[in-house]
């Protein structure tokens, strides 16, 4: 035996239950940073239209992880991991300025809607809001429970076999997901009232089109059969423009 060998053989591997943990944990923290940064930013706990986007923000991403769990468990492991050695150089890139922009999306609502009042919008702007916000979430997790191969960066999945994805929202548009993310930027933006946090809503919107463009191209060239689904599948997000 080599001694990578005996090193791979001693190295004990997490279980299913740790992996569980650590992915709870980990939506968790990301739940407590953006209700946190929002509330922390706002100045203010008795803000009513932050409680309304965090409670329908938080029942709503908890729901899809409970669907996805029950549906295609594997692919919230497989998500898990933001970026991995073999991610293409040009979503590396995109997640290193994307990720950040995401994190603080709250954050610029509260000081702008809340503590300074730099921009207003109608408070009946929830309702249309609360309506967008939950079609985008179930939209998103309708790719998850399709979709096995949905991991947070852009690789060829050769490892997982990756093929094409035809079933579900995959027959509308080849990238529903990111349909969704685009709608649920926007829809948390009206909840929350914040012009600012809608202009950063049009950048991150700006930046997943780029992104599908990209990924687009390379599933194009490197994965077998995509050609042939994106022949059937003509738009990429949009049925009728692109």
């Amino acid at each position: 035996m080599s001694e990578l060998s005996a090193v791979q053989t001693a190295t004990p591997t997490p279980s299913k239950a740790a992996r569980a943990a650590k992915i709870v944990l980990k939506t968790v923290v990301t739940f407590a940073w953006f209700v946190g940064s929002l509330f922390i930013a706002a100045g203010r706990l008795d803000w009513v239209r932050g409680w309304i986007w965090a409670s329908f923000f938080v029942v709503g991403i908890a729901a899809i992880g409970l669907i996805v769990r029950r549906r295609n468990p594997g692919v919230l492991e497989a998500r898990s991991k933001w970026r991995r050695q073999d991610t293409k150089r040009f979503d590396k890139i995109f997640l290193a300025v994307y990720l950040p922009l995401v994190l603080i999306h709250p954050a610029i609502a509260g000081l702008d809607a809340c503590r300074y009042r730099w921009t207003s919008m109608p408070f009946a702007l929830v309702y249309p809001g609360v309506l967008l916000l939950y079609g985008a979430l179930a939209l998103i997790v309708w790719a998850l429970v399709v979709n096995p191969f949905a991991e947070a960066s852009v690789r060829i999945q050769s490892d997982r076999e990756q093929t094409a994805i035809t079933s579900g929202p995959y027959q509308f548009v080849r990238h529903p997901m990111y349909v969704g993310m685009i709608v649920m930027y926007v829809a948390n933006s009206l909840i929350l009232g914040s012009v600012w946090a809608l202009g950063l809503s049009a950048v991150l919107a700006a930046m997943v089109i780029w992104r599908t463009a990209q990924e687009d191209r390379t599933l194009r060239d490197e994965l077998t059969g995509y050609q042939n689904y994106a022949a059937r599948t003509r738009y990429c997000l949009l049925p009728g423009v692109w």
